[in-house]
């Protein structure tokens, strides 16, 4: 019964689609009015049909009051990530400490190259957001004397100045799935921000990809339980009980969620679903049942 140390929590999962209206916006107000700890939205920059994540997360910032922001995940081969460090602290600042980082080497190489990025073998991309990490952290750094140097062969930085410095210690998470990206996750993240969806053996995939990150984080001198497991979730409400993982009740739901908790250690789940009845059902309804279950579970 794996516990990775943290108090379980519950977000969404928004698509930034480009409406007339603002509907990703609404959802993030919907989430936070569900009690859900945590707003994330998709950000694929090559997607003409999406809007810009990180304008879209600082208009639902400015539109909340409690909730926090993330990307779910960030493309870092179109987001420079001395930019991307300003940028966080920037809006971490402007709202009292709400903003998360999660952030990903890259996917749809194609449609990152269309927009001006670099396409990476997958050795370059782990060794790339080694490198971005060291800038973003190099950058909050105040406290740091002089100014940030870093060579590296992706990311290099020469003279920048640090700051600003974010208003609370920003979380940074990295979506990973292969073996290389899972023990630098291991070394050096916050955070693990896979979905449910793309792991290859379903959830059973959550003990060795845990495994993984375990070890390379004792090996580089961490404890395992800094490190925050989240998940990425999908599934379908229903009025009855009898279907599979998360289709069925939202007591269903709180059950197997709790018995993913318990079992695989994830501390966070995050629904995909641009409904906003999913998302008070998630939120008002799932979260503090499954809570129930795991609290009473560790408890005895």
């Amino acid at each position: 019964m794996p516990d990775y140390g943290h108090q379980l929590w519950f977000g969404s999962f928004i698509t930034p689609v480009a409406q007339p209206s603002a509907v990703p916006v609404d959802l993030a107000v919907t989430s936070e009015r569900a009690g859900l700890d945590v707003v994330s939205f998709q950000d694929h920059p090559y997607q003409s049909a999406f809007q810009d994540t990180w304008t879209l997360m600082a208009y639902a910032a400015a539109r909340t009051e409690r909730i926090r922001i993330s990307g779910n995940v960030l493309s870092l081969p179109l987001r420079p990530p001395a930019v991307l460090a300003r940028a966080a602290a920037s809006l971490d600042r402007l709202t009292g400490g709400r903003v998360e980082l999660g952030i990903g080497a890259g996917a749809f190489w194609d449609g990152i190259v269309a927009m001006g990025g670099r396409r990476l073998q997958p050795a370059q991309a782990v060794q790339a957001v080694e490198e971005a990490v060291r800038v973003i952290r190099g950058l909050w750094a105040t406290d740091e004397p002089g100014p940030l140097r870093i060579e590296g062969d992706f990311y290099s930085v020469n003279g920048a100045k640090r700051g600003p410095a974010p208003a609370h210690p920003i979380p940074i998470r990295i979506g990973a799935y292969k073996p290389r990206m899972l023990r630098l996750t291991g070394r050096i993240a916050d955070g693990w921000l896979p979905s449910l969806g793309f792991l290859p053996d379903g959830p059973a995939s959550l003990e060795t990809m845990n495994r993984q990150i375990d070890e390379a984080a004792s090996d580089a001198g961490r404890e395992p339980a800094e490190i925050s497991r989240l998940l990425n979730v999908t599934g379908r409400f229903t009025t009855g009980s009898g279907g599979g993982l998360l289709e069925g009740t939202p007591d269903d739901w709180a059950e197997q969620l709790a018995g993913l908790a318990l079992r695989y250690g994830v501390s966070g789940f995050i629904l995909a679903s641009d409904e906003p009845s999913d998302l008070n059902l998630f939120g008002r309804e799932v979260a503090p049942r499954a809570r129930e279950l795991v609290r009473i579970e560790r408890a005895g």
